[in-house]
C-alpha cells in the first residue's frame, strides 16, 4: 500500500461530560473526506488516545470504519505500554476495520535502539496492516533515526515514517539513506512547505481538521512544484499552523474546529478547555486566519 496526500490526525469529539461524541466524530470525518483528504488517522495523540479506555478506542475505530466506508485509507493510532498489548491492539484494530497503523514508540519508558527495533518489528509482524512509524522524539524521547531504521528496512510491514523531529534536515537524510523505501510524511504543520520541497509524499496534519479544503489545496500546489502559488497561503496559515506544535495542540485545534464549523471543543480531563488571556490570544490567531482565508476566496 502506498500512502500519499493529506492524512489528518482526527480529533476525537467529546461531550461536555467528557464522554465520546461518536456522531460528531463521524460527522467530522465525513467532512474531511468530502473536502478532499487522501486518508484519515483516528486515535492519534491529537485524538486523546492515551486518555481513552480500550472499549472507547474500539468504538472510535468502528465508528470511523463505518463512515469512511472504503472511500480513503483509514489508519488507527497505536499507543501502548507493553509489547504484548501492542501486538493485541494491532490485531484488534485490523478486525475493527483499520487499514493501517500509525504506531507510537512504547509509552512505558524510553527504549534504547535495540528495544525500539524489537518493538516496531513486533507490531509490524502482528497483523497484515501496514505500519507508519510515528517519530516524535520531542514528545516521546525516542528517536527512530537513520541507524534505527537500518535495522527495520527489511521489515516489509513498515511502509512509512511520520517525520516529526522538527529538524528539516532529517527528510533529506532519510532519502539519502533509503531512497523510496519508506513513504515519508511531514508530521508538523508549520514545516509542510519545506518538507514538500525536499520530497515528502504525505502530510499528517492537525489543522486540516479545521481547514481541510485549504490544506489539501496547499499540499497539492506545493507537491506539483507550484511554490509561488502555495507560498502566500502558507504564510497566511502559518500562525495557525504554529498552534499544532504547542503542548496544548489538542485544545487549540479543537477550538479552531469550533470556531470554523461549530464542532464541540470539549476535551478529556486532565486537559481543560483554555480560558482567559490564553483563549483570547489563540482565538485571535484563529479568527485572523478565518478572515484572511475568506479574503482569498
Amino acid at each position: 500500500m502506498t500512502w500519499t496526500g493529506v492524512f489528518p490526525a482526527v480529533t476525537t469529539k467529546m461531550q461536555a461530560s467528557g464522554s465520546i461524541d461518536l456522531p460528531a466524530t463521524q460527522a467530522s470525518i465525513d467532512r474531511l473526506i468530502k473536502n478532499g483528504v487522501s486518508g484519515v488517522i483516528v486515535l492519534p495523540m491529537l485524538g486523546e488516545n492515551a486518555t481513552l479506555t480500550q472499549q472507547e478506542r474500539d468504538a472510535v475505530v468502528t465508528a470511523a470504519s463505518e463512515v469512511v466506508a472504503g472511500r480513503v485509507p483509514l489508519l488507527s493510532g497505536l499507543a501502548e505500554l507493553s509489547t504484548d498489548n501492542a501486538i493485541g491492539a494491532a490485531r484488534n484494530y485490523q478486525k475493527l476495520g483499520a487499514q493501517g497503523l500509525m504506531t507510537f514508540p512504547s509509552l512505558a519508558y524510553r527504549t534504547d535502539r535495540r528495544e525500539t527495533v524489537a518493538w516496531y518489528k513486533a507490531v509490524a509482524e502482528a497483523s497484515d496492516l501496514p505500519v507508519m512509524i510515528y517519530n516524535n522524539p520531542i514528545a516521546y524521547k525516542v528517536d527512530v533515526d537513520v541507524e534505527t531504521l537500518k535495522a527495520l528496512v527489511d521489515v516489509p510491514g513498515i511502509v512509512a515514517i511520520k517525520e516529526e523531529t522538527g529538524d528539516i534536515r532529517r527528510v533529506t537524510d532519510l532519502f539519502n539513506a533509503f531512497g523510496d523505501r519508506f513513504d515519508i510524511f511531514c508530521g508538523v504543520d508549520d514545516l509542510i512547505l519545506e518538507s514538500l520541497a525536499l520530497g515528502v509524499v504525505g502530510w499528517v496534519s492537525g489543522m486540516t481538521n479545521a481547514w481541510p479544503a485549504e490544506c489539501v489545496a496547499l499540499f497539492n500546489e506545493a507537491r506539483a512544484g507550484n511554490f509561488k502559488a502555495a507560498l502566500p497561503q502558507y504564510r497566511l496559515m502559518t500562525p495557525a499552523f504554529h498552534l499544532d506544535t504547542d503542548v496544548k495542540l489538542v485544545q487549540y485545534i479543537k477550538l479552531a474546529e469550533h470556531l470554523v464549523y461549530g464542532a464541540p471543543e470539549f476535551v478529556r480531563k486532565p486537559r481543560l478547555e483554555i480560558e482567559g488571556s490564553e483563549r483570547v490570544s489563540v482565538e485571535k490567531v484563529i479568527r485572523a486566519t478565518i478572515a484572511d482565508l475568506g479574503k482569498r476566496i
